[in-house]
C-alpha cells in the first residue's frame, strides 16, 4: 500500500469557520452523494470503529509521511478505486467510516481546536440547507458537528497509541497479494501491514495482560477478524461494472495468508484470555499465601 499522505484526504481548500464571515452559511447533503470519496482506495479508521467496520472492510495498517502508524479500511483493490461508491455517488454498504462522515468539516489540532470546512464542498447554501449560525451563535447543527469532531479527535489519539505500540513492539508484518482477472488484467496489493500473530503470542505474560486490560487486545482481535472481509471485497470487485469476474482460484491464493491469520484469531484470543486469567490467579494465590504467613506469625 502507498504511504498515507499527511494532507487531509478529500479536502481541497479547508478554511476556518468564522461566525462573522460565514454567518449565512448553511449545510445540506451533497447533491452528488459520496462522489468525493469515489477514488479513495482506503480511508483512516478510528479504533472504536473496528468492530463494526471490520464486518465489511479489511482493516490493515499503513504509515503516514510523518511516521505515524494508522489503521485504514481497504475500500478497493486498485488505485483510485472505491468499491463502496456507485456511479451516482451512493454508498453501497451498511457502515460509513467516520472519516468520510465528517466531511466537509475538520478540526485543527492544538490547544484550541477550530472548526474548519472545505470550501469546495457542493452542499453549502442549497435551498434546503440547515444554518450553521443563529442569532450570532452556533446553531444546534453546528454544535452537533463540533461534538462529533471533538470525539473523533479523541478517538484518533487513542488509535495512534495502538499503531505506535504495534510498531514499537515489532508486531506488524508485511503481506502482499496478487489478483488476476479473467480478461488478463492483474493488480497487486503490496506492503499491507497486519499483526503478526506468532510474535503476538510470544509476548511475555505481563505484556499480554496489559494489552488485555487496556482494551488494545480487543482491537487487535477485531483487526485480525476483519481480514476475512477480503473475500467480500473480491466479490464486490467481480460485480463492479464491466470488470471481469475474479477467478475463484486466483482470489483464494491472493488472500490466503490474510484469511489464515483471521481464522487463527479465535485460538489467539483464547490463549491470551487464558494467560491473563492465569496471571491473575497467580497474583491472588500470592496474596493468600502472604495472608496465611501473616496469620501463622
Amino acid at each position: 500500500m502507498e504511504i498515507l499522505q499527511s494532507l487531509p484526504q478529500f479536502y481541497q481548500s479547508p478554511v476556518a469557520l468564522d461566525s462573522s464571515r460565514h454567518a449565512c452559511l448553511g449545510i445540506s447533503p451533497s447533491p452528488t452523494g459520496f462522489s468525493f470519496a469515489a477514488k479513495a482506495q482506503s480511508v483512516i479508521l478510528a479504533g472504536v470503529e473496528f468492530f463494526e467496520a471490520g464486518r465489511e472492510f479489511p482493516i490493515i495498517f499503513s504509515q503516514t509521511e510523518n511516521g505515524r502508524m494508522l489503521p485504514v479500511a481497504l475500500l478497493g483493490l486498485e488505485r483510485e478505486e472505491n468499491l463502496f461508491v456507485d456511479g451516482q455517488g451512493g454508498w453501497q454498504g451498511s457502515y460509513i467510516p467516520a472519516y468520510i462522515r465528517r466531511y466537509p468539516f475538520i478540526n485543527t489540532e492544538g490547544g484550541t481546536m477550530a472548526v474548519c470546512f472545505d470550501e469546495f464542498f457542493d452542499g453549502f447554501n442549497a435551498p434546503e440547507s440547515v444554518p450553521l449560525f443563529q442569532d450570532g451563535g452556533p446553531s444546534q447543527k453546528l454544535k452537533e458537528i463540533t461534538e462529533f469532531l471533538k470525539d473523533y479527535y479523541q478517538q484518533m489519539k487513542r488509535t495512534e497509541e495502538l499503531g505506535a505500540l504495534l510498531a514499537q513492539a515489532g508486531l506488524l508484518k508485511q503481506i502482499d497479494a496478487q489478483v488476476n482477472l479473467n480478461d488478463g488484467r492483474s493488480f497487486a496489493l503490496n506492503g499491507m501491514l497486519v499483526v503478526d500473530e506468532e510474535r503476538l503470542n510470544m509476548l511475555p505474560d505481563v505484556d499480554l495482560v496489559r494489552l488485555f486490560r487496556s482494551g488494545m487486545m480487543a482491537l487487535i482481535h477485531a483487526h485480525l477478524l476483519s481480514l476475512k472481509s477480503f473475500g467480500a471485497l473480491l466479490e464486490r470487485k467481480a460485480r463492479r461494472g464491466a470488470a471481469a469476474p475474479v477467478q475463484e482460484e486466483a482470489a483464494a491464493e491472493a488472500v490466503a495468508e490474510a484469511v489464515a491469520l483471521a481464522e487463527a484469531e479465535a485460538e489467539a484470543a483464547a490463549l491470551a484470555e487464558a494467560e491473563a486469567e492465569a496471571v491473575e490467579l497467580e497474583a491472588e494465590l500470592a496474596e493468600l499465601e502472604a495472608e496465611a504467613v501473616a496469620i501463622a506469625l
